[in-house]
């Protein structure tokens, strides 16, 4: 007979419950919160929504801080709450219902006496339910009932009585319910009226913000990046960074700690262990165990690891538990950061020896399935390199290690495959690298080595049938070989390969890996531009250039870009080398690459026409962002290139012998080039006038083939300096005759002209002359000819006709003085760039940059290194000054 007790207001209570036993009271308390609890508001802010709406639902992983969030909102309203936390013996009717009727009067829910407690623990009489329904329905303020641990309740007719009471409550009943799993309820029906507040998963796990809150109130200071670090790792869940937190305030080093502590070995392993894997079944803990490998898995992949064909029903049971299990959706799910680090470790310790048989297993199902970036992952976590190695290259995925996304990583993954690896795929691969460093002799070795066993029909993998991929790989790696060697017949060669093996190797490959194309392109234009064969370079660069695949293509059309620019530089059209330069420079940019690992020729081509312009501070600056790797200093285009701008940089500053010793690149190639020949004559016959030796400088230019138009205005200059003004002109009536050229040597070809006119008594001419160079050197700012042209200049400057013409970019104001101005801006920053110069302005760190914005360190170095190239300059602070002079902060 169950006992009474009096109420304040005169009702009676029962104490016990339908067994007989007491009621525990703990049970209708909410928990108390920590010390170390950290409020968060948007949290909080949310759940106010709960008193809008009959219910709310918040779902969340085992410590995903459920539980003590609903408790910190309910202590801030401003009325009581009813609150219950479910237990597994409640699993009859009347004894749930007892537990709800009894967590309603401790809260002060005034209800009448013929709402009383059942007395049959197994049923509950509809009838009770009706009218606690109408008791509820008819008051002016709503109750609150917070079902805590409600995942415990499994009793499908324990769901149905509580719909029927909260859909006949209407306004008089707020449920709050706090469950791992979906709970029994058509929750789809109150989302699709919205009456449905729902906290799931993701918008409990804390930010990288609140976890610097929650750290400082365990006594813990750490980094911005350090925090955002362990969030990542541990995906904001909030029982996992409390026990790092508690982990770590006994270590002497708390960041180390919670930088390098093992998952496997740790108070987090032990509560997810313990909490998720131990209370399933042991096929469900064996498939978690085998499953902890893999970034994301499918139930089939699942089925390839455990060889059963139970993995579906497992795992969307273990994501309906939010067991740490996510959907990503169409089939796919994948292990909670944290989750998965601990399961790989139990792994080990259970099961030593089954890691890469099952990384072996993964690989081949991803390759059959055409999932190739895991397929190499798992390949090569395996240790299997030649099923490795074969399976990249027969995906045609070779060109991946020099652009793309992945060029870095695949380069790291590759560097760990031993010498005990022999196929004709990993010579391959091999090859790929040497080449890649520069090292063109191994390089050939091996692809050599390659093509020997491909000629003979050796299959480049087991599991692949035939080699056409792995050949047409080799024609383009033959390709980049033939560009280091400087071998323009090598390089067709490698072209008209590649054209015959495109036919025999799958569209759809092809069409998956643009990048392949684009690269062998790239290398034979490359090739043709440095043999002087402009056009047909022109041909390939721009395909190059135009070729589709967004990222992966990205540092190929940057360096095709580069290539043309240099082109039009050459040609002495410094308006269209800048656009195409800068264009190279940037394209990159957007998808945030951080440069080529290849050559920086767009930098160095803007570097040369700033040296032109006599901007040399920015020049220099710009040769030291375009710092090449160890394969552009093999690579003779950009390595000629290079020193070549250093050298007419020196000379510009006045160091002709230092321009003299840096004008040779020391790169050795099978076919010299014309063009760099002549533009090593330039500086050097420039470097003879600068010291008065015309005849030196004549001398020079005589070695150097009659088709450089640059080459026959200093040849003219230099007739002139040696008093021979017939010889002069007949140069430059030549050129005349040959054709138009770019401003760059129209300029000069025009104030040499001026010059012998001048010379000849013929001030008018002259004066007219200057004003046509004056006219044409201003659309593209060239300084550097009227500062190479000789004090002679100077006074026609000062004429009143030339004045307008020379002020504000080459003389300043009234004065005949040449004019060196300080650099501008080469491009208007972007908005983000503009975000990334204010916070630097703050004197913040990159990282705290990076923390600041939501964005990778990578990417914020990549836009501070588009930033000091647009403000010309080459360090942080020169950065923020060089902004404010601009008032662009």
């Amino acid at each position: 007979m169950a006992g009474i007790e009096e109420s304040g207001q005169g009702s009676t209570v029962a104490w016990v419950d339908p067994m007989g036993d007491p009621f525990l009271r703990t049970r209708f308390a909410p928990p108390a919160r920590p010390v170390t609890f950290l409020r968060r508001e948007r949290l909080v802010e949310h759940l106010d929504q709960a008193l809008l709406t009959p219910l709310t639902v918040v779902n969340g992983a085992a410590g995903a801080g459920k539980t003590l969030l609903v408790a910190e909102w309910v202590t801030g309203l401003a009325q009581p709450v009813a609150w219950f936390t479910a237990d597994t013996a409640d699993q009859q009717p009347g004894m749930f219902w007892a537990y709800v009727l009894q967590a309603l009067r401790s809260s002060g829910v005034p209800l009448p006496d013929d709402v009383r407690c059942p007395a049959d623990a197994s049923r509950v009489d509809r009838t009770l339910l009706a009218r606690l329904a109408a008791e509820l329905s008819g008051r002016d303020r709503p109750a609150i009932v917070v079902l805590d641990e409600y995942d415990r309740v499994t009793a499908p007719e324990i769901a149905e009585q509580l719909e029927f009471v909260l859909h006949h409550a209407g306004p008089g009943m707020r449920l709050v319910l706090v469950t791992r799993t979906e709970p029994l309820l058509p929750v789809h029906r109150y989302r699709a009226a919205g009456d449905l507040t729902e906290i799931r998963n993701a918008e409990l796990a804390f930010t990288p913000e609140e976890a610097v809150l929650l750290l400082e109130l365990h006594g813990l200071r750490l980094p911005v990046h350090a925090v955002g670090a362990l969030v990542d790792r541990t995906g904001g869940w909030a029982a996992g960074l409390r026990l790092c937190a508690l982990a770590a305030r006994e270590s002497p080093d708390p960041e180390r700690y919670l930088k390098e502590f093992e998952a496997g070995r740790s108070t987090v392993a032990d509560y997810l262990l313990a909490e998720v894997l131990k209370r399933r079944t042991a096929e469900t803990q064996d498939l978690l165990l085998r499953v902890s490998i893999l970034e994301r898995l499918c139930p089939d992949l699942a089925n390839a690891l455990t060889r059963r064909t139970d993995a579906e029903p497992i795992l969307a049971e273990l994501h309906r538990e939010n067991a740490f299990v996510e959907d990503l959706g169409r089939s796919w799910y994948r292990l909670h950061p944290l989750f998965g680090e601990i399961l790989r470790a139990h792994l080990r310790e259970r099961c030593p020896g089954l890691e890469p048989e099952l990384h072996r297993r993964a690989a081949r199902w991803l390759l059959s399935s055409g999932f190739l970036p895991e397929t190499i992952a798992h390949g090569a976590a395996a240790g299997d390199w030649e099923f490795t190695a074969g399976a990249f290259v027969d995906g045609l995925a070779i060109g991946q290690l020099f652009t793309g996304l992945r060029r870095d990583e695949l380069a790291e993954l590759f560097s760990r495959m031993g010498p005990e690896a022999t196929s004709p795929a990993t010579d391959v691969v091999r090859a790929a690298r040497d080449l890649s460093q520069g090292d063109l002799d191994r390089g050939l070795a091996r692809l050599h080595h390659a093509g020997a066993s491909l000629a003979a029909d050796v299959p480049v993998a087991t599991d692949v049938p035939g080699p056409a991929a792995a050949r047409l790989s080799c024609a383009l790696l033959e390709a980049l070989a033939a560009r280091l060697a400087g071998s323009p017949l090598q390089a067709e060669r490698a072209a008209e390969a590649a054209e015959e093996l495109r036919q025999a190797v799958p569209a759809h490959l092809l069409g998956q890996h643009p990048e392949l194309m684009a690269l062998l392109l790239t290398h034979l234009g490359s090739t043709r531009l440095w043999v002087g064969r402009f056009e047909d370079a022109r041909t390939a660069l721009s395909a190059a250039a135009g070729c589709p695949g967004g990222a992966s293509t990205a540092l190929v059309r940057e360096e095709s870009l580069g290539h043309l620019a240099l082109i039009d530089y050459l040609n002495g059209w410094h308006g269209r080398a800048e656009r195409k330069a800068l264009a190279a420079t940037t394209d990159s940019e957007r998808f945030g690459l951080c440069g080529s690992s290849g050559p920086d020729i767009g930098r160095m081509v803007l570097a040369a026409v700033a040296v032109d312009r006599n901007e040399l501070d920015h020049a220099q600056a710009l040769l030291d962002e375009a710092a090449g790797s160890r394969l552009s200093a093999r690579d003779p285009v950009p390595a000629t290139g290079r020193s070549l701008v250093t050298a007419r940089l020196l000379l510009a500053r006045g160091k002709t012998r230092a321009a003299l010793a840096a004008v040779d690149p020391t790169v050795s190639t099978e076919v010299t080039s014309p063009w760099a020949q002549a533009q090593a004559a330039l500086v050097a016959s420039a470097a003879h006038l600068a010291e008065g030796r015309p005849d030196a400088a004549a001398e020079v230019l005589r070695q150097v083939p009659d088709d450089q138009p640059a080459c026959a205005v200093v040849a003219a200059r230099a007739q002139l300096a040696a008093g021979r003004p017939a010889g002069a002109l007949d140069l430059l009536d030549r050129l005349r005759a040959e054709g138009p050229a770019g401003p760059a040597v129209t300029v000069r070809a025009t104030l040499t002209r001026a010059q012998a006119a001048l010379e000849a008594g013929d001030s008018a001419a002259a004066g007219k002359l200057v004003g046509q160079a004056l006219l044409e050197a201003r659309r593209e700012r060239l300084r550097r000819p009227f500062l190479e042209a000789g004090p002679w200049i100077r006074r026609l400057l000062g004429t009143a006709p030339l004045q307008p013409l020379a002020a504000g970019w080459l003389t300043t104001g009234d004065a005949p003085r040449l004019e060196t101005p300080a650099p501008l801006v080469v491009q208007e920053l972007s908005e983000r760039e503009r975000d990334v110069l204010r916070r630097l302005a703050q004197m913040m760190s990159t990282e705290e940059i990076a923390a600041d914005l939501c964005v990778s360190v990578n990417t914020v170095k990549t836009h501070l290194k588009s930033v000091y190239r647009k403000l010309a300059v080459n360090r942080r602070n020169e950065a923020v000054r060089r902004a404010r002079e601009l008032r662009l902060l």
